[in-house]
């Protein structure tokens, strides 16, 4: 029996909450993800950058629900985020 390593929505939110996140216990992708995007810092935008990258080049099947939620909300804030000027 083959044994695939998947990111599943609760992967994704451990991730989150490793870089600093404040993801509410039971989010979905979504959720997850938008709790993500609401607290994005300079650094902490840093950090979420390497870990998409960390996940979409790695050897780990990424759920579509997940990939999605990265998508449509990850990707784009993280291209559109601008730190803000001390």
């Amino acid at each position: 029996m083959m044994h695939a390593d998947l990111i599943d929505q609760d992967d994704l939110a451990g991730f989150l909450r490793a870089r600093g996140f404040d993801v509410p216990a039971g989010a979905s992708a979504e959720q997850a993800c938008n709790a993500a995007v609401r607290g994005l810092t300079a650094p902490n935008a840093r950090s979420l950058k390497s870990m998409v990258e960390e996940m979409y080049t790695g050897s780990a099947t990424i759920l579509p629900a997940v990939r999605q939620a990265i998508d449509k909300q990850l990707l784009p804030a993280l291209a559109q985020f601008k730190p803000q000027q001390a």
